[in-house]
């Protein structure tokens, strides 16, 4: 029986070990090992980030081990997975915050680990940045996006005089806005607006609510602004364009986009379904968010790190004095839509 019980334990250990190697020893399309890169995403199915995921799985095809994770927007959950990924053996992380207020949390494993980490998407604050030498970011500056919309609404807006539905001179919008302390929600909304200012339109705020970057919750709005304002409402600004989709949405059931109903809707992303609106001229515009270059960006970035090579090293990219890789944001309409549409090209 004892001799049994060793046997049986001297097999468990083998398979043990052998469980482990395979783990260990992954290998690219040339048979080299290749590193370990621990990735989180602050949600799968937030329709912008799907395509962010998308490319870093792609660009680290044969090149990287790829640990993916789906925070469900849940800081909590993202700090395990963060500390699981470390127990095996990442050589890196990319991080999507769920919250980016959590950023100092997610840097004092990594530096404890003394693991390199490269943020994507949402960024943390510069005190944050500096706290550690091996951190770095790889996303927009978000006041540009804003500053971008706010100039699509005013060129639209003057071409087509008869949007002053009552003639008064001034553009009365409702505005759907992303996640409440999200630095691209607050500069978005903040910006968007004062560049309609700053280019000689007076606008009146009729509607400002969170639809947490959603369809759903932007259909919901939708819903209740129509009821309460109808045809009062001139112009919808969306600070994306999964709510501006759910906005528009709301508009069809209400008989919009069809004999001559027709209701100016601007959103920011440029995802694949909101170039569909665009080209049946259903959405006025939207601005490029280049999901495929932050995706590549934020891969090119920790697989160098990871292979302990500059973070530069081999890239088109440039770092600025936050230590950051700025991906530039592109107004988007039906005249240059094909721009678009190559971001998302295989």
């Amino acid at each position: 029986m004892k001799k049994l019980s060793l046997l049986l334990v001297g097999f468990l250990l083998i398979f043990t070990l052998a469980a482990c190697t395979a783990e260990e020893e992954a290998v690219g399309e040339n048979g080299e090992e290749i590193p370990k890169i621990g990735v989180t995403v602050y949600k799968f199915d937030d329709n912008f980030m799907s395509f962010v995921r998308r490319a870093i799985e792609k660009h680290g095809e044969g090149k990287a081990d790829l640990i993916l994770n789906d925070s469900q927007n849940d800081q909590a959950k993202q700090n395990e997975q963060v500390e699981m990924m470390i127990s095996k053996g990442v050589k890196s992380l990319a991080i999507n915050l769920v919250d980016p207020q959590a950023a100092a949390t997610i840097i004092s494993k990594a530096k404890e680990a003394d693991l390199p980490i490269v943020f994507f998407n949402k960024e943390p604050s510069s005190e944050d940045m500096s706290s550690y030498e091996k951190c770095w970011y790889v996303g927009t500056t978000s006041a540009e996006a804003g500053i971008i919309q706010g100039e699509l609404v005013t060129d639209t807006w003057k071409a087509n005089p008869d949007w002053d539905r009552n003639g008064d001179g001034k553009l009365q919008y409702v505005m759907l806005k992303g996640e409440p302390g999200h630095p691209d929600a607050e500069a978005r909304t903040k910006y968007v607006i004062e560049t309609i200012i700053e280019k000689g339109i007076e606008v009146e705020e009729l509607e400002l609510q969170t639809g947490m970057w959603d369809s759903a919750k932007g259909k919901e709005l939708m819903d209740a602004w129509l009821a309460k304002h109808g045809d009062k409402i001139e112009y919808i600004i969306s600070n994306n364009d999964a709510m501006a989709l759910g906005a528009i949405n709301s508009l069809k059931a209400e008989g919009y986009f069809k004999d001559d109903k027709f209701m100016p809707v601007v959103g920011v992303d440029a995802i694949p379904d909101a170039l569909t609106q665009i080209e049946e001229g259903v959405l006025v515009g939207s601005v490029l968010n280049d999901a495929r270059n932050q995706g590549k960006g934020a891969l090119d970035l920790a697989l160098n790190a990871a292979n302990g090579k500059d973070i530069l090293e081999g890239t088109e990219w440039k770092l600025d004095d936050k230590k950051a890789v700025r991906v530039p944001y592109v107004a988007i309409t039906i005249d240059n839509i094909q721009e678009a549409k190559d971001c998302y090209a295989q």
